[in-house]
């Protein structure tokens, strides 16, 4: 995975503090649907720096993209496959939903487990890969 970032101030030992402002998903037009509320969220957090960047530099940062994929079949596939194996289990005792629901309950209890020991046991390494093209405001043809 890759990110924008602007790098806040250099650390020792070949490291970077870099800022990430993360963006609401809508288009930010909140005029548009009557006001979403929609907040930005500001994100720090350290990278290798093997570049030798600079305080202000809008850099690219890298990060593996496995632990990601990871969560997010235990976040939305393990609730979507338990609830159909309970239901499928449970409707041989005319109980279907009822199993089904509370297997989807299990699997969401399991994906909070998993999300905070995977949390406490590793930590996201990101490096700096390059520079940041500016992006172009507008176009005129």
């Amino acid at each position: 995975m890759e990110q924008r970032v602007r790098v806040r101030r250099k650390l020792e030992g070949g490291m970077a503090e870099v800022v990430h402002i993360r963006q609401s998903a809508c288009s930010g037009d909140c005029h548009k649907c009557s006001g979403c509320g929609a907040a930005q969220e500001t994100l720090v957090f350290t990278a290798h720096d093997p570049i030798g960047v600079k305080p202000g530099d809008v850099v690219i940062v890298s990060s593996e993209s496995a632990p990601v994929l990871g969560a997010a079949a235990v976040l939305y596939l393990l609730p979507l496959v338990l609830f159909f194996v309970g239901y499928g289990v449970g409707a041989i005792w005319g109980l279907g939903a009822l199993v089904g629901g509370l297997a989807f309950a299990l699997s969401i209890v399991l994906a909070v487990v998993y999300d905070r020991t995977v949390a406490s046991k590793r930590k996201s390494v990101y490096t700096i890969t390059g520079y940041a093209i500016p992006e172009k405001r507008g176009s005129s043809n």
